[in-house]
């Protein structure tokens, strides 16, 4: 979850650790911390809170050093406070840590026993003081490094220097990303690339049990058994330039905005207008002949596997499952080879989707995965990727990735159908047109906005809402429970909109908004039939309909948006956006920090 970075130059780097800090933080905002070594003496700064609060303890206290690491936290053990903030330090070393240390008490026991004194609640701090111990005991470095690694249980990913050696940067990783970057005259330690991308497009990426020492003049890496290995040096397009908000206020606002071109170029890689057909990407997986899919993901990237289940039983015609990622492995479900295993995310760096993946490779399940980031480590490790070039998502409430990943979904089912023979040609052709209608029509949903940040005004003293939808609407309505969650605070639930009247309208009063999500198509009057159930108990709806849909059944609704007039297929991909915008300008009314808010982190890389 939380972000690290690490420089070694001939220069002082603390700015460098500062500025790749900003590109971390939406992994974690809750305390920050860099650590450099100045004249032979090791120093540190560190401070609770979002990053410009580190910002001003090194204005008043400035730090310098040719070799420092820097922390973005995003807190599991122990409280956000500075005391907990990393990096932690003995008078020997300075740590920063990405991941879970699930041993950590028994040896921290070990270590109060030997002496050592403990300042934080962190589970990161053990691995400062079991680290001294070894140099204390006479260990080499390179000794110290591989006891202290082989003591560790859980997941990290480890940067560390040492009081009196400005020379050299120890490193580690097992189960958290982490990433060389090979510089003119400076090395770079960092959680991903994009953290690098400032300073050097020549980055390695280590692999699970990979630990090292980063110098000004390279670097030296070795495997858990201590043996050198080398690790492929690429250049990576880590688009520096888009992490700019430009003339909007948030992120989240200016991601939104980026759908009808993020759309287009996911489309472009995937639709041949001219074949009038889908080309995936070049690979050796025989997806022909699955005769099953399981779709794996969290959060966002769940319900967009939702509605791709949806569409790959629709118009393949093949069984699919889905699942949590979280709960995936421990059902012990049966691990059929003749299965697909399709894992959707973000980041590509979501700790309980890469265990579930692993888990299928053990038991020889082809994998898939639909990843937004490139040369993550699900990129490396699933046998087929559809990239959904959504390019950087900093806000922490997930928009135009969440669309980019059904648009790669929907490509995906429609290339199924036409393998399996159930869609013809022609029917694909239609198919692949109304992807190519996508970004015009989201243009169309972006011109209501001043619509819908009226209507959002009146959520402010909202305590609970409700969305509801039918089929792949089903998923929209848990996508939009949650968008207004995570940014504007206000509890909101999802439903399947057959299902309210078992047992939830009990909820509904006169003070409770319900959101209904009602395309044009075959469940348009049973999903309206529902929203008059709510209705007829005092609920306030906001509808979301076509022009049409309106004319037909929007009397007594507390507010309308007008959507186009859309295919069913389609819809999912277009409704999203109302959605967002709607949890948008909620928060944007209440105050809240739309883009980094409370609890919550980009890429949640800790199980």
């Amino acid at each position: 979850m939380c972000g690290i970075i690490g420089v070694i130059a001939e220069q002082d780097v603390t700015q460098q650790v500062f500025d790749g800090l900003k590109r971390l933080e939406y992994r974690g905002y809750d305390s920050a911390g860099i650590a450099t070594i100045h004249n032979g003496r090791l120093d540190r700064r560190r401070a609770e809170g979002k990053l410009n609060a580190l910002g001003d303890v090194l204005n008043q206290m400035p730090l310098e050093g040719t070799i420092g690491i820097g922390h973005t936290r995003w807190a599991t053990h122990g409280p956000a406070i500075t005391a907990n903030a990393h990096p932690h330090s003995t008078q020997r070393v300075a740590v920063v840590h990405n991941g879970i240390i699930e041993n950590y008490k028994p040896l921290k026991q070990q270590l109060i026993a030997a002496g050592a004194t403990f300042t934080s609640d962190t589970d990161t701090e053990v691995i400062a003081h079991l680290f001294t111990s070894h140099l204390e005991g006479g260990a080499s470095i390179e000794q110290a490094a591989q006891q202290t690694f082989s003591s560790l249980r859980g997941a990290y990913a480890i940067g560390l220097i040492i009081d009196g050696n400005d020379k050299q940067m120890i490193f580690a990783r097992h189960g958290s990303p982490l990433a060389i970057g090979h510089g003119a005259g400076a090395m770079y330690l960092g959680s991903d690339a994009f953290a690098l991308a400032p300073f050097t497009n020549r980055v390695s990426y280590l692999q699970d049990g990979d630990w090292g020492i980063l110098s000004i003049d390279g670097v030296s890496i070795f495997d858990v058994s201590g043996h050198p290995v080398s690790r492929h040096v690429e250049v990576v397009d880590a688009a520096s330039g888009m992490v700019d908000k430009g003339n909007y206020r948030h992120f989240m606002r200016k991601e939104i905005h980026e759908q009808p071109e993020v759309l287009s170029r996911t489309f472009g890689q995937y639709v041949k207008p001219e074949e009038q057909a889908i080309r995936l990407p070049e690979h050796d997986v025989d997806i022909a002949n699955v005769k099953r899919v399981i779709l794996v993901a969290c959060g966002t990237a769940y319900f967009a596997a939702q509605v791709g289940r949806n569409w790959i039983e629709r118009y393949a015609r093949i069984p699919a499952g889905i699942d949590i990622a979280s709960e995936f492995r421990y059902r012990e479900a049966p691990m059929d080879k003749d299965c697909l295993a399709i894992f959707v995310s973000q980041s590509g760096e979501t700790a309980d989707t890469l265990a579930a993946l692993r888990h299928c490779k053990e038991h020889g399940l082809p994998t898939l995965g639909v990843v937004n980031v490139p040369d993550s480590s699900m990129t490396r490790e699933v046998d087929l990727t559809l990239p959904t070039y959504a390019g950087p998502e900093i806000g922490v409430a997930s928009t135009k990735a969440f669309t980019a990943q059904l648009g790669a979904l929907a490509a995906l089912a429609i290339h199924l159908g036409r393998l399996k023979d159930t869609i013809s040609a022609e029917e694909e052709a239609r198919l692949c047109n109304l992807l190519l209608s996508t970004p015009r029509l989201t243009n169309e949903v972006l011109a209501e906005e001043s619509h819908i940040e009226e209507i959002a005004r009146g959520f402010v003293d909202t305590n609970s809402a409700l969305y509801i939808g039918r089929a792949t609407m089903f998923p929209l309505a848990l996508e939009g429970a949650l968008k207004l969650k995570e940014i504007s605070y206000i509890h909101a639930e999802g439903f399947a909109a057959g299902e309210l009247k078992h047992g939830s309208i009990a909820l509904v009063d006169e003070h409770m908004p319900i959101i209904t999500i009602a395309p044009d198509g075959p469940l348009f009057e049973k999903t309206v039939s529902n929203m008059q159930e709510v209705m007829a108990r005092g609920g306030q709806i906001i509808m979301l309909a076509s022009a049409q849909g309106l004319a037909e059944a929007g009397e007594g609704c507390a507010e309308t948006i007008t959507m186009p007039e859309i295919d069913a297929f389609i819809a999912p991909i277009i409704y999203a956006l109302p959605l967002q915008l709607l949890a948008y300008h909620v928060a944007v009314a209440k105050g809240t920090d739309v883009d980094q808010p409370r609890n919550l982190a980009k890429s949640v890389t800790v199980e």
